[in-house]
Order: structure tokens, then sequence, then C-alpha cells
């Protein structure tokens, strides 16, 4: 099976280790179409920064009331049981959900074709490991300018009206970079060379750790 046949979760934070995770976005794909969506604001469960807030634009008032981000474990659990979580540059979102969560339940491995299983968030799908590849070292690495590389800004923005909140059409928003990371892994969908690929191969491809990757490709456990 080729990976765009595979349902995959596209996902984005807002905040750090400090505050939590403040806000999250979630895009999952399947068939080359965006089958479902959905975001909110989580509570703060530490001080948030100035410069944090000048980045995300949410403050402790913006979120007072809401649930912590803790409160969705089994939405995140069932997602990772179901398909893989994909991210652009995922270092960063692997970090906040194992503060919260340092297991997911168990499921599968999806980097093996065994029947293994694990524990781990991982194997995250890339998209600021795969561009580099795909389109060369010289293709730009930040997600707005990746998404006006692609010509993709447009559609973002049209998808964005009828799927993000009101006032969080823009980048900074987990919704609105969550939808437009899930764009760019459609548009890797459409390219040749990469959309017949299996799904092992993108998480492959999705690290630059050489021995990671080593250890993709024989199946082990990372």
């Amino acid at each position: 099976m080729a990976w765009p046949d595979q349902l995959i979760h596209f996902v984005d934070f807002e905040g750090s280790t400090v505050s939590g995770i403040l806000e999250y976005g979630v895009v999952s794909l399947r068939g080359g179409e965006i089958v479902a969506a959905r975001g909110r604001v989580c509570a703060a469960t530490g001080r948030v920064r100035p410069e944090d807030v000048a980045v995300h634009g949410l403050d402790e008032g913006a979120t007072a009331g809401a649930p912590p981000f803790a409160a969705d474990f089994e939405l995140f659990a069932a997602q990772r049981e179901s398909g893989p979580l994909a991210a652009h540059f995922a270092n960063a979102e692997n970090t906040l959900i194992k503060s919260v969560w340092p297991y997911a339940r168990t499921a599968r491995d999806f980097s093996r074709e065994d029947g293994a299983t694990t524990a781990d968030w991982g194997p995250w799908i890339d998209t600021g490991r795969l561009y580099p590849q795909a389109r060369g070292s010289g293709a730009p690495v930040k997600l707005s300018e990746l998404v006006a590389a692609e010509g993709l800004q447009a559609r973002l923005d049209a998808l964005s009206a009828e799927i993000c909140p009101g006032g969080r059409r823009r980048y900074h928003a987990a919704l609105y970079d969550a939808l437009a990371g899930a764009l760019l892994l459609l548009r890797l969908a459409e390219t040749p060379g990469w959309g017949d690929k299996s799904l092992r191969w993108l998480l492959e491809h999705s690290t630059l750790d050489a021995g990671r990757r080593e250890g993709l490709r024989q199946g082990e456990l990372f």
C-alpha cells in the first residue's frame, strides 16, 4: 500500500514546556484528501512568557477556563492507534506531547511490517525533513515560506476560512499550521517518485539521523 492511502494525523502545538500546550490542531489525511480536522485552546499549566505570547498570541486569559491538554489523552491515543502522527519539524511536537504523556497506548509500529507494536508516539512523518530531499537543499524550510514556494497559500487561506476559528487563521495558530503542514504532505503525494512509496519508506526519509534511519530500515525500535 502506498503511504497516501494510510490514515495520517498532522499535528501542531502552540505553547512550551514552561507554559504547557496552550493550543493544538490536528488535520487527518487519507487518499489524498483531508478527512477530519479539530483543535482547541488548552489551559496553561505554567507561566506563559511574554515572548511566547508575541509569537502565538495566546496569554493565560485566552485559555482560562479551557480544559488542560492532558484531558485529551483518549483522542491522541486513538489517533496514534489509527495512523502515524506527522508534523513540520516533529521534534518540537514529540517533545511537547511527551512532556504530558511519556507514552501512548501500545499500538502498531508503522515503521515495521511484522505486526510489531510500540508505546512511542513516533516514528513521526516530518515534512521539515522531507521537503529538502524532495525539492533540494535550497528549498525553504520555514513553514510559511515553504507554503508560498509550493503555491499553496491561497488554498490554505480558503480552507482555513472553513476550518479554523476566527482570529486563529494565521501562522503560529495550531489548527492553521496543522492545515498548512497537511497541504504540504498532500503536495508530496502528488510529486513523482514520492506518492507511490510505502509508509515505511516515508518514515525512513523523515529522519536525518543516519543511525535512526538504518534502524528503521532494519525494523528496529527506536
